[in-house]
């Protein structure tokens, strides 16, 4: 997110345009897909001039690499200060990741997809650049819950064929998979049972008592 500061004087219209793009590409991308949002319709969300956006951007494959890195950051601010990291247990740090998603899982549909999962499924094949962001995007988020996933599985003696790489990831394929579900059905109540399949699963994967 842009901040006004002091070091910012003196260019602060440059800036505000650039975050009100991005802010605007999150909010007009989740709510309609990539393809189908128009230069007009950012430009129009972002209350900004088309001369502004090529400015900043040098086409809209590019405003969707850094949107998808302004994802990335805004999201990893909200999950870097969840509660969940406060277990002291690793196994009820990952189960409390989970709880927080689904916590996420209020609003329209547009409120709680995942911006990244939304433009990867769109533009895989036709926008490599857009791709690769969004492989960023959803890695980088998995690799957070890494550490966790092999606490717990140190603390439990447990030495199976899988990794804590591999669970974190597979743990994204069902949050991803949810949020197309909810797309289909129309709301989120399928998607949080998704949800609850997938802390279940680790449960029984961690000889955890079920809840």
């Amino acid at each position: 997110m842009a901040e006004t500061s002091a070091s910012t004087a003196g260019k602060p219209a440059k800036q505000d345009a650039k975050a009100k793009l991005l802010d605007a590409a999150l909010a007009t991308i989740r709510t309609k897909g990539y393809a189908a949002t128009s230069l007009d319709e950012l430009c129009a969300a972002a209350g900004v001039t088309k001369g502004a956006f090529f400015h900043h951007f040098k086409s809209k494959d590019a405003l969707g690499v850094a949107a998808a890195e302004h994802w990335s950051e805004t999201t990893g601010e909200l999950f870097a200060n969840a509660p969940y990291h406060d277990h002291p247990d690793p196994l009820e740090r990952v189960l409390g990741y989970v709880a927080f998603r689904r916590s996420l899982l209020t609003g329209g549909i547009p409120d709680f997809t995942c911006l990244v999962g939304t433009m990867v499924q769109e533009v895989h094949e036709t926008s490599p650049a857009i791709r690769e962001a969004c492989d960023r995007s959803i890695s980088n988020h998995a690799k957070t819950l890494e550490a966790d996933i092999e606490a717990a599985m140190a603390a439990r003696g447990m030495k199976p064929g899988w990794s804590a790489a591999s669970l974190a990831l597979h743990m994204q394929a069902v949050m991803q998979g949810a949020f197309i579900l909810a797309k289909a059905k129309g709301g989120a109540e399928v998607a949080a049972e998704s949800v609850d399949h997938l802390a279940r699963y680790i449960e029984l994967l961690f000889g955890a008592k079920t809840r």
